[in-house]
């Protein structure tokens, strides 16, 4: 049996600089959801540079699947940190989403700006069908891969009355879909077994600088060490909310409500920014009234459009609500929104860096948990429903942009827009049958909005 490979006091096998050009070249490039992304990752660091082993790289991408927040950016801070440790991670994930950072908060600028002239606006409706069309066809796609069993279908149904009928708030459903989960565990854990997942096959031929029985000091678990980065994170969360409210000088100041509110989404993001922007749009637009519903659409198109995870749309959800608010009155309605841009985002990403930097060790110790997988199937099958309700919100509003109440009268249910309509089956169609890359329908979708001004 061969000896695990001992790097624990050796110089990085990979040049720093040459993982943080690599990162930053992620961070620019990082188009076409968290699919695309993995993918990305997935040819660099274990297909042509071998960087990591195809083993350790699915290790890590397993765990983050079963974490809140964006399973890509996590995945980024998890390969850093195994590269260059904390330091690294830091790195990785940071640079996973910067670009898109400062991008979103330059569109948002412009949308704010300049979103009455006639081009823009067409722009963006062109775009609109086309996120309804890829958040039907996310929903499909969730569906195919968790709804295996009756009782799963029967449980993504209640969800979906839940928050569409009953207008449940989104924790709730959570909360109730895990009691059931753990209900499902002890009466029928059948039910929760996840279907065999299809492992990426590359050529593994050549060893790996980080293989899989290469061992580093950095990536030992420690309890001394977990304690520690919770400590830190815990110590920066509190230092950021207390320095909110000092610098505004009120608990329930804008930004402050910000911070408390997207720390609260950060952990419910299971299953994807889709899954929890119904959480969002309850917050954001039902009770806080940062933006209004049509601003949430646009903000949606812009986060398709840019680089960096979809739930990088809370930048854009920061910058209007800080412009619109005007947090602190002493600044501009630019440094209001980059202010509120930067809370939002900084409070969204945190948990994520904290769940990397103190779980990793314990992901390459080996240690998992069947049941635990178990219990988010379920959770995944209610994010179903939650996600399906999305979809109809979209559509609604895509399709039916002047009938405040789509059943109010009959008038209102014939105000539909076909033009809309075409262009969500195009899209449809594109990304179901010819198999197109989001970035592909999007820009069709908003040629395709520009041409509405000839007619």
């Amino acid at each position: 049996m061969s000896q695990p490979t001992q790097a624990s006091n050796a110089k990085p096998m990979i040049p720093f600089l040459t993982a943080l050009l690599y990162w930053l070249k992620l961070g620019l490039i990082s188009f076409g959801g968290p699919a695309g992304q993995i993918s990305l990752m997935y040819q660099e660091l274990v297909e042509r540079r071998r960087w990591v082993s195809e083993k350790r790289f699915l290790n890590a991408l397993n765990y983050t699947m079963l974490l809140p927040g964006p399973e890509a950016q996590q995945l980024a801070t998890y390969m850093g940190w195994l590269m260059h440790g904390t330091v690294g991670g830091i790195a990785a994930g940071l640079l996973f989403i910067l670009p898109a950072f400062f991008l979103l908060v330059f569109l948002s600028w412009v949308y704010l700006t300049y979103g009455h002239l006639a081009w823009i606006t067409a722009i963006f409706y062109g775009i609109k069908p086309a996120v309804f069309a890829i958040v039907v066809v996310a929903v499909y796609r969730l569906a195919s891969r968790v709804l295996h069993h009756a009782a799963l279908w029967w449980l993504a149904i209640g969800a979906f009355v839940a928050i569409a009928v009953f207008n449940l708030p989104f924790p709730l459903i959570m909360l109730s879909a895990l009691a059931i989960a753990l209900v499902m565990s002890v009466v029928s854990p059948r039910i929760l077994e996840a279907k065999p997942t299809a492992t990426v096959v590359g050529d593994s031929s050549e060893k790996a600088l980080i293989d899989d029985d290469t061992v580093l000091a950095h990536t030992k678990f420690h309890w001394r060490k977990l304690f520690h980065v919770v400590l830190l994170g815990l110590a920066l969360w509190a230092s950021a909310m207390a320095g909110l409210i000092v610098w505004t000088g009120d608990v329930n100041s804008a930004l402050v409500q910000m911070g408390w509110f997207f720390t609260k989404a950060a952990w419910l993001t299971f299953g994807g920014a889709y899954a929890v922007l119904p959480y969002v749009y309850q917050g954001a637009v039902e009770h806080f009234s940062w933006l209004t519903a049509p601003q949430m659409m646009d903000g949606l198109a812009l986060g398709e459009t840019t680089p960096g995870p979809l739930i990088m749309i809370v930048t854009f959800i920061g910058f209007v609500g800080g412009w619109g608010q005007e947090t602190l009155p002493t600044l501009s309605p630019f440094l209001n929104g980059l202010l509120a841009a930067g809370v939002v985002t900084f409070f969204s990403f945190l948990p994520s860096f904290l769940l990397i930097l103190a779980g990793a060790p314990l992901v390459e110790a080996g240690r998992e948990n069947t049941k635990l997988k178990g219990l988010l199937m379920a959770i995944s099958a209610a994010l179903v429903g939650v996600m399906l309700n999305l979809a109809v919100f979209f559509g609604y509003h895509v399709f039916w942009p002047h009938a405040p109440k789509l059943f109010e009268n009959l008038e209102g249910w014939l105000a539909v827009d076909p033009i809309a309509i075409g262009i969500s089956a195009l899209a449809i169609g594109l990304l179901f049958w010819k198999n197109w890359g989001f970035i592909q329908v999007i820009l069709l979708s908003a040629a395709l909005g520009l041409v509405t001004l000839i007619f």
